[in-house]
């Protein structure tokens, strides 16, 4: 038979998979991937344990297990005032990717236009396209990396249907400020624009930065929604659990789309969460301070490096700038000059972009890893010439 036509035929293998296989090939200190190499909480993991102990193997809810959500409701309540319905205004999902799949899908039509800021999480675009919409992708300029609100005001049209937001930012880590949602609040006021806020990082925010979620902002309630991941927050990324979150009218057309991608997730792991986050608030609490920790040992032990570093906002992501090592190389290629001569892999963040700054000569560094790893990779960064 004649094979259709791909959906997605400039497609390839995503950039996370490409580095990870050449850390595997080289036997080098993984970078590049953003997950920790550290344990999850033990309680969390007797949690589950128990629960599948206990027999909850069976599918949950599709909307996902009710303590879960009203415990989602009772962070959004607590850190922004935010009333949320949690029978039907919170939906847990099969992670977080899944659940910016079901949105786009859900509003997203043929023809229909969705700003994306440069750059940005691989999913955004290809989804879009899935969606038979539009991808208008607008740059945010380095060092920054701040949103030019001029360039948002020019490319919103009459068929502009959704704006992505994702903040704290992968992978640069930048945050979006009070002053920055009231602007798009400005711009938008007067259309039918739904707003689509990636905060997965919401707890990994540095310097006491506070995190401003399109929730907590009266404005946005009836045309936003919000996704996040409890793998980022609880070091659980295999187990794929996020949630999504809006008013109960966009709520509907969401779950209309996301029982027929997914249906449910996972019963136990929700178990396993509900009773952890009910006795452990304070992993929330300090995960912030967790990962400053880990930010401030790779900013203090690359002071002296040959990279310049400016310090991340938030997510568990460092940019380093390699500029005055090998400025003639492309990131791609220092990546691979990295990996073949120094053994440790990291990611370059032209990736992110659908049409990168020539000038760009930046990486992306994880470091949601344990103390050992880190300093392994200090050491290997400070040799780097």
């Amino acid at each position: 038979m004649q094979i259709p036509n791909a959906k997605l035929p400039n497609q390839g293998t995503t950039i996370f998979s490409v580095m990870s296989h050449l850390a595997q090939r080289l036997n080098a200190l993984n970078l590049s991937q953003g997950f920790p190499d550290f344990s999850a909480p033990p309680q969390l993991l007797e949690d589950l344990a128990q629960a599948t102990l206990a027999g909850y193997n069976q599918y949950p809810a599709g909307d996902g297990l009710l303590s879960l959500r009203e415990q989602v409701s009772e962070i959004f309540y607590q850190r922004d005032q935010t009333p949320l319905d949690p029978i039907t205004d919170i939906t847990i999902t099969a992670g977080a990717t899944i659940a910016l799949h079901s949105a786009i899908q859900a509003f997203v039509h043929a023809g229909d236009e969705v700003i994306i800021f440069d750059p940005s999480y691989d999913s955004y675009n290809p989804t879009v396209l899935l969606a038979q919409g539009i991808p208008k992708h607008i740059t945010l300029d380095a060092p920054s990396f701040h949103v030019d609100w001029q360039r948002v005001k020019d490319s919103i049209t009459a068929k502009t249907r959704m704006i992505i937001v994702n903040t704290p930012h992968n992978p640069t880590g930048a945050i979006w400020s009070k002053e920055d949602w009231q602007t798009l609040i400005e711009l938008i006021q007067d259309t039918n624009i739904i707003v689509l806020s990636d905060e997965v990082y919401e707890h990994i925010l540095f310097d006491k930065k506070h995190h401003y979620s399109a929730l907590s902002f009266a404005a946005l309630r009836d045309r936003s929604l919000v996704v996040g991941s409890f793998g980022k927050t609880f070091h659980v990324t295999g187990w794929k659990t996020g949630y999504c979150v809006g008013s109960s009218d966009l709520m509907k057309q969401f779950r209309q789309v996301y029982q027929f991608a997914c249906f449910c997730g996972v019963s136990p792991v929700q178990i396993a969460l509900s009773k952890f986050i009910e006795h452990t608030p304070e992993h929330i609490t300090n995960l912030a301070s967790f990962y400053q920790n880990k930010r401030d040992y790779v900013l203090n032990g690359l002071k002296d490096s040959a990279f310049e570093l400016q310090a991340t906002q938030g997510t568990y992501f460092q940019l380093l700038d390699y500029r005055n090592i090998r400025p003639n190389l492309s990131d791609h290629e220092m990546c691979q000059y990295l990996a073949e001569q120094y053994k440790i892999v990291t990611i370059p963040l032209s990736a992110f972009y659908k049409e990168a700054p020539q000038s760009l000569k930046l990486l992306r560094l994880c470091f949601a890893k344990k103390q050992t790893t880190l300093e392994q990779a200090v050491d290997i960064l400070n040799q780097v010439k």
